[in-house]
């Protein structure tokens, strides 16, 4: 067993995911700030103990070999699979949808697991069988491999993790290595088949109640995609209240914002879901367009960390799994300012690091262990041939 040499560790991208969470914790306490019921509730208090258990997952996933995850990868998808089905057969409900496991202490989101899980098993089918990559069956094994877990999610119902993974997918495809001719193809294909459906989809749009709770596709999902094209004075004050709080809010703070515990869209609680979802309409708020540009850079920092260590990794399967990692970022960070902003429809997708959730934080952390893991090993590989 080979010594790990620590020089390789990328302290830098653990210094900006540190300063990531110590800003989200400082923004959760101003959200809350003078509500009642989330004090009760000890979430600032919550998020702390997340983030030290996500400093030790960090350092934990950085002393296993990646390589062990490559070897052990049928287990962890097929436990993955059967926890997503037992939870949609005997989940907890929240929100209208069963998606977490109530533990007592704290609720347990599989789905976020999920992410990480399928990043692992597409590194390792992508690196296998890369050689293979230009034939459309092993396309088709790849999608089929994903669609094993976005199945569970979207019954759930959770559309927005769904497209997630899907976009892991397609990214992680196109890096392995997948001729041009079948990008053309299948943007050619989405394309026809976003004018077939639009037809079938624009009634539903037009009005969601006319669809069944029974359906794939619930009304509250394909509502808050109306709400986010038709603009009238029954959603400003009902489904699409959140949504024109949260413009508000940003248009509130200007270039420097209203201070710390100041805005008053913020402390007064007109701005709803503001420890989750709007967390980036506080920051606004608070700090104006200085602020959210320089958290926007500290996310972009990140991510392109993530990209350097993917180039210098020993091996294809190390690569594609950080490429996976920083694609779940940079989707999540893009969708979360997209929709407070009001550019993207409302989904429950959070800021990266900064936004409340103990299985969100907790599977990026891991995301982030599994990076340094590669960065650790780099050159080992290296040093055998």
């Amino acid at each position: 067993m080979q010594r790990l040499n620590w020089r390789d560790f990328d302290f830098w991208l653990l210094a900006g995911v540190i300063l990531l969470i110590i800003f989200g914790v400082v923004m959760i306490r101003s959200a809350i700030a003078g509500n009642i019921d989330l004090l009760e509730l000890n979430i600032v208090r919550r998020q702390i103990i997340f983030a030290l258990l996500g400093l030790l997952m960090v350092f934990a996933a950085t002393l296993i070999d990646y390589h062990v995850w490559e070897a052990t990868y049928t287990v962890l998808y097929f436990g993955v699979f059967l926890l997503l089905g037992v939870l949609f057969a005997v989940g907890q409900a929240v929100y209208g949808s069963a998606r977490w496991f109530d533990v007592g202490f704290i609720l347990i989101q599989p789905s976020e697991i999920a992410k990480i899980v399928l990043i692992m098993a597409l590194a390792r089918f992508f690196a296998r069988n890369q050689h293979r990559i230009h034939r459309p069956e092993w396309i088709a094994r790849s999608f089929l491999l994903t669609l094993g877990i976005a199945i569970w999610i979207l019954l759930q119902p959770d559309l927005s993790t769904s497209i997630v993974l899907f976009v892991i997918w397609f990214v992680m495809l196109w890096s392995s290595g997948l001729p041009v001719r079948y990008l053309v193809g299948t943007a050619v294909g989405g394309v026809f088949l976003l004018l077939v459906t639009v037809p079938l989809v624009f009634g539903a749009i037009v009005n969601p109640d006319s669809l069944s709770e029974d359906g794939l596709i619930k009304p509250y999902q394909m509502w808050r995609v109306h709400n986010f094209i038709f603009t009238d004075e029954e959603a400003r004050y009902g489904e699409g209240f959140n949504v024109e709080q949260a413009l508000i809010t940003i248009g509130s703070g200007s270039l420097f914002g209203a201070g710390y515990g100041q805005n008053p869209q913020v402390q007064s609680r007109f701005l709803k879901v503001r420890q989750t979802d709007f967390i980036y309409a506080v920051i606004a708020g608070e700090f104006g367009f200085v602020g959210t540009t320089l958290v926007t850079l500290l996310l972009l920092f990140v991510i392109w960390r993530c990209l350097l260590i993917a180039r210098r990794a020993s091996d294809t399967y190390g690569a594609l799994m950080v490429i996976g990692v920083a694609t779940l970022l940079t989707f999540h960070a893009m969708v979360n300012v997209g929709m407070n902003l009001k550019l993207l429809p409302v989904t429950g997708l959070p800021l990266p690091f900064i936004s409340y959730g103990g299985s969100s934080l907790l599977s990026t952390m891991l995301g982030i262990g599994l990076v340094e893991s590669v960065a650790i090993r780099q050159k080992q590989l290296n040093f055998e041939a």
